[in-house]
């Protein structure tokens, strides 16, 4: 059995937000294996599905980026699932955008989703499939660009980098994850920390910060918000 993670942020407010990219490829994920209507389950949503043979588990927490680790925790301690059978979706400022990178390990690299995960499983040895949404354009925050839609001239890059995505775990699922590297990685001459800025997202920026829901609670509080 698989479990494969999509990262985001829960609600209509949220849809189609750079953080969400993981949420959507496992929609893509879904369609392609044709799962079983989605249910509430592991402070999640969660879906069941078949590839090649293999029983696959499709979670989408709903306890906000910050907190994901709980939700993939539970799911993880039920099904008795070691760390190298999970597979996590997310997005990546340092990639750019459209790129995909998989890796059967490592840290969390700034991504808070991520970090919690490795928190709450206790290392890092779980593979994950990160997205590029590329780094915000000058005078806009990190915060306001995950949590902000994608510009006109990004959707097509990002459509077509969420089916490419679903495909790569679809091909985790049945071929390992050595094959889908090969296939499915960004070219080496891309460097995860020297994003391309060329063709920056043409969008205003956001106005100021509204209340936030906190990532633990799902409460409304003032400040500046928890869910990137």
């Amino acid at each position: 059995m698989k479990l494969i993670v999509g990262l985001g942020n829960p609600g209509k407010k949220y849809e189609d937000t750079r953080h969400n990219v993981g949420f959507i490829a496992v929609a893509k994920i879904a369609a392609l294996l044709s799962a079983s209507p989605s249910k509430v389950k592991f402070e999640g949503e969660l879906a069941e599905a078949s590839a090649s043979g293999t029983k696959v588990c499709l979670l989408c927490p709903h306890t906000y980026m910050n907190a994901s680790g709980q939700s993939v925790r539970k799911a993880v301690d039920f099904y008795k699932l070691e760390h190298d059978d999970i597979l996590v979706l997310c997005d990546d400022l340092n990639l750019a955008p459209g790129r995909l990178r998989i890796r059967p390990r490592g840290s969390a690299g700034g991504q808070n989703g991520l970090k919690d995960i490795i928190r709450h499983l206790g290392d890092e040895s779980f593979p994950r499939l990160r997205i590029g949404i590329g780094r915000p354009p000058d005078g806009w925050t990190v915060t306001d660009y995950v949590l902000g839609k994608f510009a006109k001239n990004e959707i097509e890059t990002i459509e077509s980098a969420t089916t490419q995505a679903a495909y790569a775990a679809i091909s985790w699922v049945n071929d390992g994850i050595g094959a889908a590297m090969n296939k499915f990685n960004a070219s080496a001459d891309t460097d995860e920390k020297k994003v391309n800025t060329k063709n920056k997202p043409v969008a205003d920026k956001p106005s100021a910060a509204k209340p936030r829901i906190d990532a633990e609670t799902g409460e409304q509080s003032p400040g500046p918000k928890n869910e990137s």
